[in-house]
């Protein structure tokens, strides 16, 4: 049976509701494709002496140490792990993906046209809502795929930092129903101009080469074999308000997420077994090498726990909490919303509920997060989706099948996901950290019984 929620004996939290925004816009600005998350948090793992693994290598685990491995340069898993002195210690994982909706810039990346303008070859990556993408300073980002001077294959991550490509609106006076109907032609519309057309004009290697020039002075770059390039919105972010309510940003989904795990993992006074995923190509159905479909993060259990009896009795009292943005009611659209559970801006996490099990959670699994919540002094709010539109799904699903792991799904409320720019509070992502960080420091964890 589940223990009375009662209050907990806990370190203070070093980082304050100012210093927790100002570090997670760095973070947001540092971090503008997946290959940039999985590099950003994979060095503020090792500076806060975690070890990395690679998996193409034996592994040797101590006892309270450290440790992180990564995938395809866009997934990563971290873990602490008290194996050795306790091999039946439940295991408190927190999951999260660190890619978001985009423009993908294609192989052959140049439109060359009769009208004085060198355009960008895009496709549509995940659901982005296309209308927030035009009239945006772009920059491009993402990682490039070379060899050196040596023969060696390399793979680098790159950012032009500055804004390189638009794509301009029509204007009004020629489509008289751009306020009434407006279709995006996604074939025909999403072309960014990239530059004025010259016959001396770079072809986008040679701009990759110049890129990686500047960024790696010491990198000898002997030939680009290819390149995972995103288009992203240079603005940064910002506290909106006369008192900074809100946060407006790009990658909010699910870049919050990800930080929160981060910056919980490497709290002090961590219990033993705590784990964090952040997966890549959640936006476009988690099934690649690097995603929650694939078996990433079975493997990595698997080491740990390779008595296959004992990881399933480990799994059936462990927890998976899978974080990803949940929906605020819009005001201006409230009639969108579900009556009942209407979460609100700067009050609390959401659990998220679907009985088709779209979301994981169930009211057992939602229990110790709500006994968290409780004890850490954070409201949570729940949502649903309005039974006439169909569901998103997360992670989470996928996590509780493939472990046999009880799994709730969490996040803070959030407005315009999917846009380029996305909204959410400015104290809900601190409130997240503060139950997380209770979550990895607590005692025990609540629990259950079957």
């Amino acid at each position: 049976m589940l223990p009375d929620a009662h209050p907990v004996p806990k370190p203070m939290r070093a980082m304050d509701l100012f210093t927790f925004n100002q570090q997670f816009f760095d973070f947001l600005e540092s971090c503008p494709t997946p290959f940039h998350t999985t590099s950003f948090i994979a060095k503020n793992l090792q500076e806060a002496g975690f070890t990395e693994l690679t998996e193409s290598e034996d592994w040797q685990i101590s006892s309270g140490s450290g440790y992180y491995c990564c995938r395809d340069n866009g997934s990563i898993i971290a873990f602490k792990s008290g194996l050795e002195s306790n091999m039946d210690s439940p295991w408190r994982m927190i999951g999260s993906h660190c890619d978001s909706p985009a423009l993908q810039i294609k192989p052959n990346a140049i439109k060359k046209t009769s009208h004085a303008v060198d355009q960008l070859c895009v496709e549509v990556y995940g659901g982005p809502l296309l209308g927030t993408w035009f009239d945006r300073d772009l920059g491009i980002a993402g990682r490039v795929t070379l060899l050196d001077d040596t023969g060696q294959l390399l793979v680098h991550t790159i950012d032009f930092k500055r804004p390189m490509a638009i794509i301009p609106s029509l204007a009004i006076h020629l489509d008289k129903t751009a306020n009434k109907d407006h279709t995006i032609e996604k074939q025909k519309h999403l072309y960014p101009l990239l530059c004025q057309s010259h016959d001396n004009n770079l072809p986008i290697k040679e701009l990759l080469f110049r890129q990686l020039e500047d960024q790696y002075t010491s990198l000898a770059t002997k030939k680009i074999l290819g390149y995972d390039l995103f288009c992203y919105d240079t603005q940064k972010p910002a506290l909106i308000g006369p008192n900074s309510d809100f946060i407006a940003a790009g990658r909010l989904d699910n870049l919050v997420s990800c930080y929160v795990g981060l910056k919980a993992l490497l709290e002090d006074y961590l219990v033993d077994n705590c784990l964090l995923l952040c997966s890549n190509h959640e936006e476009i159905g988690s099934s690649s090498v690097a995603g929650a479909q694939g078996n990433f993060l079975q493997t990595v259990l698997a080491r740990l726990l390779p008595d296959v009896p004992l990881k399933n009795r480990v799994m059936n009292k462990s927890l998976f909490i899978s974080m990803d943005n949940s929906h605020a009611v819009h005001p201006n659209f409230a009639e969108r919303h579900d009556t009942q559970p209407l979460p609100l801006l700067n009050h609390g996490p959401v659990i998220k509920y679907n009985s088709n099990q779209r979301y994981a959670t169930t009211s057992r699994s939602a229990a110790p997060y709500q006994i968290l919540c409780d004890e850490t002094g954070v409201p949570h709010q729940s949502f649903v989706m309005n039974n006439d539109m169909r569901c998103g799904s997360t992670i989470g699903p996928i996590a509780a099948t493939s472990l046999g792991v009880q799994t709730v799904d969490i996040g803070v409320p959030s407005l315009a996901m999917h846009s380029i720019r996305e909204t959410t509070g400015s104290s809900d992502p601190h409130m997240l950290y503060q139950t997380i960080c209770h979550y990895f420091t607590r005692s025990q964890l609540p629990q259950a019984g079957n």
